[in-house]
């Protein structure tokens, strides 16, 4: 397997190819998507990386606001009205504690938490709040209409190795589920440790601007 130029997948068909050969099998085309895409969520949920940095603009006029389709998870929440403050994390279950205590007065939001797929802050806003979410997405989906993405383009290794291990589950394959698995957590661990490493240096960092 280490004699494989890597460097040759750069699109979602040469990674489909190239799992296809790892695999010595020419009978997988239906399932090798779902290795991809599950090894996408794998990847989202473990690799942290400065690519993945993203800030989006909102507005906070009730108790809940939306959270982006792509957010994982928060790096930094902070209201940008008549001067910046932090919204700090609070569990969900203190925040329901001094709701009732404070018999949900209104007020500048200081908190947020996260309640049904939304965040909630307290105390509730008691007017219109700009605010800025810095936090990171979900690796892009790959398909056959988006053929390529960031990591993908650098980090090969990564998209092959996770999703060789998401097909060993299939396959019924557990030795080579230890030889993924090892491979894959490498990867992640080099390309995480990379990217801290470049933040901290003041070099490579770039945000991607959006909103929701």
């Amino acid at each position: 397997y280490f004699g494989f130029n890597l460097m040759a997948i750069s699109t979602y068909s040469e990674l489909k190819a190239s799992i296809a050969n790892f695999l010595n099998r020419d009978d997988l085309t239906a399932v090798i998507p779902d290795f991809i895409s599950l090894a996408e969520s794998s990847i989202s949920n473990e690799l942290r990386h400065w690519r993945m940095e993203t800030r989006a603009e909102t507005t906070i006029d009730s108790q809940f606001t939306g959270i982006p389709s792509d957010w994982v998870s928060t790096i930094r929440f902070h209201l940008v009205t008549a001067g910046t403050s932090s919204l700090n994390f609070m569990s969900l279950a203190t925040m329901q504690n001094s709701r009732a205590a404070r018999d949900d007065s209104t007020g500048t939001p200081t908190n947020y938490s996260l309640n049904s797929s939304q965040f909630e802050v307290f105390p509730s806003p008691d007017g219109a709040y700009s605010a800025i979410l810095m936090y990171y997405a979900k690796i892009p989906t790959l398909s056959d209409n988006a053929t390529k993405n960031w990591l993908l383009t650098h980090h090969p290794d990564i998209y092959l190795y996770g999703a060789l291990l998401h097909s060993a589950p299939y396959l019924k394959e557990d030795e080579r589920a230890t030889t993924w698995a090892a491979l894959y957590s490498a990867a992640v661990a080099r390309v995480s440790t990379a990217s801290s490493r470049s933040t901290a240096s003041g070099s490579g960092l770039r945000l991607k601007i959006g909103s929701y």
